[in-house]
């Protein structure tokens, strides 16, 4: 071992070397550590994520029609981006995920295909994580629940199991719930594709204070159902969300009942039918204005001119009134009675027991198919 005394350093500053080495590793390790940081899926990168945290990916990053669509681990590249603008579809490298030869059968693969339009590209995702084939009933699944890389996806009766479940891009209004409805904003424009620009989702949403309960009851199901429920009652009262008011004027008159000790103080032709659920009669708009704190007597016509003030009369007699039947069509929803039982509560004494099977079938095919885009059964007891 030397004995020699080391030399006392002349600086406590390093040289410019030095330096410049501490700049350099610095900005290396800046550079390494944003090349692997693994990023998680969002609405941002455009992935799907599900089993095993892998990504939905389109094999071989091959745009060819007919490409499998696949699990793979999630390595950022466009194979793997998909688009949810709003439109029921989902892209990737400028196609639509497809289900192979329109296929609604359990085991039906998926593929990458042009985007036609067709009811086989259509998917909603849900709030419970689902990504649902309305016109199938059936969600997007992994095969045989394996993880591995290369698994075809395919198409399954729902069962809530991990290998359905993903997280997948919202943008464009196709994933996530702000408002806490369990129907999204792309859903609603599915269920109504030529609504009048007055029925807003945001006029639905703003209302939903008036009744918290609504689609808010119950297990996930049941808030689907209520809010399927409600929303093909008012499908069929207004041809699709398209009439605002009643398009019979010839009964404008009609619906004044001066026995009432108010009298129709906006005038004998003012109560006719406005809004989603056609809210009519001096008397109603008189209930259904106490109980939301607006002079709807006075005042009727702002059920058709504010978007919300209509939905909420909407929303007011589903929650409160029983109307020919024996339940408001909340309770019949929440208590399991039925979708039957929300049209006796509604326009009961007219279409059922026989009265008119047609209008009846009319909002039941509009419920059945209302719950299949949220990804739910409609249940028993449809009819009345």
């Amino acid at each position: 071992m030397s004995t020699t005394r080391p030399r006392p350093a002349r600086s406590a500053r390093p040289s410019r070397l030095a330096r410049a080495r501490v700049l350099v590793g610095a900005l290396l390790t800046a550079v390494l550590a944003t090349l692997f940081v693994t990023t998680p899926a969002s609405a941002a990168d455009g992935q799907i994520t599900g089993l095993a945290g892998k990504c939905v990916d389109v094999a071989g990053a091959n745009s060819a029609n007919g490409t499998a669509v696949q699990l793979y681990d999630c390595n950022g590249t466009n194979a793997q981006r998909w688009s949810n603008s709003g439109d029921g579809t989902l892209r990737a490298l400028g196609k639509c995920l497809d289900v192979v030869d329109r296929s609604t059968a359990d085991g039906a693969a998926v593929q990458l295909w042009d985007c036609t339009g067709g009811a086989n590209q259509q998917w909603v995702v849900t709030a419970a994580h689902d990504i649902v084939n309305p016109t199938a009933n059936k969600c997007l699944d992994v095969r045989d629940n394996n993880s591995a890389n290369g698994t075809r996806l395919q198409i399954w009766t729902c069962t809530g199991g991990a290998n359905q479940k993903w997280t997948a891009p919202a943008s464009g209004g196709g994933g996530g719930t702000p408002s806490g409805f369990v129907v999204t904003e792309a859903q609603f424009n599915q269920m109504f594709p030529n609504r009048n620009s007055f029925y807003t989702y945001s006029g639905l949403t703003a209302a939903l204070s008036a009744y918290p309960g609504f689609a808010n009851t119950g297990s996930d199901t049941v808030k689907k159902q209520e809010a399927a429920a409600f929303l093909a009652n008012v499908n069929h009262e207004t041809g699709g969300l398209v009439y605002v008011v009643e398009q019979n004027t010839a009964n404008y008159p009609t619906y004044c009942d001066w026995n009432q000790p108010y009298g129709c103080p906006a005038g004998q032709a003012a109560y006719y039918g406005r809004g989603p659920i056609q809210l009519s009669w001096n008397f109603n708009y008189k209930a259904a204005g106490d109980a939301l704190g607006i002079d709807l007597l006075n005042n009727p016509w702002l059920v058709q001119n504010d978007s919300s003030v209509a939905w909420k009369t909407g929303l007011w007699y589903w929650n409160t009134q029983s109307g020919p039947g024996t339940m408001t069509p909340h309770n019949a929803m929440v208590n399991g009675a039925g979708f039957g039982q929300t049209i006796r509560s509604i326009n009961g004494s007219l279409e059922c027991d026989g009265r008119n099977p047609a209008q009846v079938q009319s909002r039941v095919d509009a419920y059945q198919r209302f719950t299949a885009i949220l990804g739910v059964s409609p249940g028993g007891n449809l009819y009345c």
